[in-house]
């Protein structure tokens, strides 16, 4: 178990600088027992050594997968355990398992395609790691060397080649259209094939844009897997992406049983136990997510998966802020300054380290403490981003706007760095967080017109922009921004009608609840309409507490009233 050093606060001039990454040892493969090639396996399997970032050791359960290749059946039961790590993103155990398949039987062409998935990180950042390309490239090309007599595996084959062709001149967005369009084919061509069904889903979802407030591809991969989730309950891909799939506003209570599916059918995998809590965060469920959290960041820091344990850990850091367990939270800060050897070139890693204090000190409106934070060295610049945006927001809050435009510019740098590689999305999203600081910079200056503008248009292209996976959401909102910023200009009710919306696109976020229940009773009660709820809760530090603004959409509501039953206790 985790220690848990007391703490009362993040210290000031956080300094976010990273070592290097030791990778653990590697993982041992053992002989698989022979079965039928059609024949689903459920895995269970003795736990091996560490595995470096990103990766799983060999978990015990991971699900019913059958994937049947035409290789010698000896090797049938490690082929589809190297599947289903797949499914459970646990892609060096996988590597490994596929590996133990090519050593087992040579002439398997199916074993260096699985190798070259174990390369292919589709709903992760980067897809593909720079420094492995070529090794994925020969494990393809070798899977196409040996050749095979099923016209279905030369399918799978031809599909993942066009993920690692021509890579240093076709753009990696065009690939992955080839990739998805071949495995559109492949699925339609064998409609009663479940891992061909679930891979072109995933592939679906890997291409899904952020822009795309339809969700038209999350919505095509959920009815390719809706059907399966019933046909095949225990296959560890089926739940997991339709989490994926429902892991937006809009669609998030679709997910509420595929997140309590997918942790009871793989709970070996950290990566099934930290899942569901993509879910619990979209519906404000704070107490499920914490336990979510809890149990994959210790079952990833047994593997000796770091990536998956800071990931776990910056979920749980949320949680806690929301539900006002604001110690509980300080208490993972200062665990996390225990962790030595942080890669800080490893985006997962880099991403959570470094946002987690942020999330403490912005959250809690600890300006000073903020507009002391050290940018790590090394980072990703959409990493260094979020340190430049806290120390802007520390420096503007605290009535410093001359001092914060130096950290305008550095922001507005990051974003042009990020525009000329090609990475429009965090792009954009840099280009939010200049407009907030800018905003509050304004308003610092007494000029609350152009801030409130600023503000509403960072709003307005954030709201119309997804997340992705690697956060629970932004720092702060910049729609529950706006609501705070109009109510320090004394606008009560512009500022409910931005608390509502952000309530609305996050339910349960402690932020707003809190900004709402700061305006007058009776403006509250004038916006209560039919369909709304009329007796909101938010839990803070053990207690119920009634809040005089409404939530939006109900949401929020059921999560309250949800943990309220929980507790059985409320102030009214």
């Amino acid at each position: 178990m985790l220690s848990k050093p007391r703490a009362e606060g993040v210290d000031a001039g956080f300094n976010l600088e990273f070592g290097r990454h030791k990778s653990a040892a590697p993982l041992e493969i053992r002989d698989a027992r022979s079965m039928a090639n059609t024949a689903p396996l459920l895995f269970i399997f003795p736990s091996s050594s560490a595995q470096e970032t990103h990766s799983h050791s060999a978990p015990e359960k991971l699900g019913k997968v059958s994937f049947p290749i035409s290789c010698t059946p000896a090797v049938q039961d490690q082929f589809n355990w190297g599947v289903a790590l797949l499914h459970s993103f646990a892609y060096t155990a996988a590597e490994n398992a596929f590996q133990g398949v090519a050593e087992l039987d040579p002439p398997c062409a199916m074993a260096h395609w699985g190798m070259a998935m174990a390369y292919f990180h589709q709903l992760w950042e980067p897809p593909i790691v720079p420094a492995t390309m070529s090794i994925a490239q020969k494990e393809i090309q070798r899977a196409r060397q040996l050749g095979t007599g099923s016209a279905r595996e030369r399918q799978f084959i031809q599909a993942l080649g066009f993920i690692y062709q021509d890579a240093a001149t076709i753009p990696y967005r065009a690939r992955a259209l080839n990739y998805e369009h071949a495995m559109s084919n492949l699925a339609s061509e064998n409609r009663k094939d479940v891992e061909a069904q679930v891979f072109y889903a995933l592939a679906l979802l890997a291409n899904a844009s952020p822009a795309d407030k339809t969700h038209a591809k999350q919505k095509q991969a959920a009815d390719l897997l809706e059907p399966l989730n019933r046909t095949d309950p225990q296959h560890p891909g089926v739940p997991h992406y339709l989490i994926h799939a429902y892991d937006n506003a809009e669609l998030a209570p679709r997910g509420l049983a595929a997140a309590r599916a997918y942790s009871r059918i793989a709970p070996s995998a950290p990566h099934a136990l930290h899942m569901p809590s993509h879910i619990f965060t979209r519906l404000g469920l704070w107490e499920d997510s914490i336990a979510s959290n809890l149990a994959a960041r210790e079952a990833a820091h047994q593997q000796g998966d770091t990536g998956e344990e800071l990931h776990a850990m910056d979920y749980l850091v949320y949680a806690y802020l929301q539900s006002g367990r604001d110690q509980d939270a300080t208490q993972v800060i200062q665990q996390l300054k225990s962790m030595p050897n942080l890669n800080a070139v490893d985006f997962k890693i880099a991403y959570a380290s470094t946002v987690m204090p942020v999330r403490c000190m912005v959250e809690r409106g600890q300006w000073a403490d903020a507009a002391g934070i050290v940018p790590p060295t090394g980072a990703p610049p959409h990493v260094v981003a979020i340190a430049v945006w806290a120390r802007g927001l520390g420096l503007a809050r605290s009535g410093r706007a001359a001092a914060a435009r130096a950290e305008i510019a550095g922001l507005r740098q990051i974003e042009e760095q990020l525009r000329t590689s090609g990475n429009n999305y965090w792009a954009t999203q840099v280009g939010i967080l200049t407009r907030e600081v800018m905003a509050w910079s304004a308003q610092a200056d007494k000029k609350p017109d152009e801030a409130a503008a600023l503000m509403r248009a960072a709003a307005d292209e954030e709201d119309a922009i997804e997340k992705l996976p690697v956060t629970p959401g932004p720092v702060v909102p910049a729609r529950e921004q706006l609501g705070s910023l109009l109510l320090e200009q004394n606008h009560p009710g512009p500022a409910l009608k931005e608390f509502e919306t952000a309530l609305a696109n996050a339910p349960g976020r402690r932020g707003a609840m809190q900004g709402a229940a700061q305006l007058p009773d009776s403006l509250a009660r004038s916006r209560l309409h039919s369909g709304v709820c009329r007796r909101p809760f938010l839990h803070l530090s053990g207690t119920w507490l009634r809040l005089s603004g409404p939530h939006s959409g109900g949401l929020c509501c059921r999560a309250s009233r949800r943990q309220k039953r929980q507790d059985g206790r409320y102030n009214k």
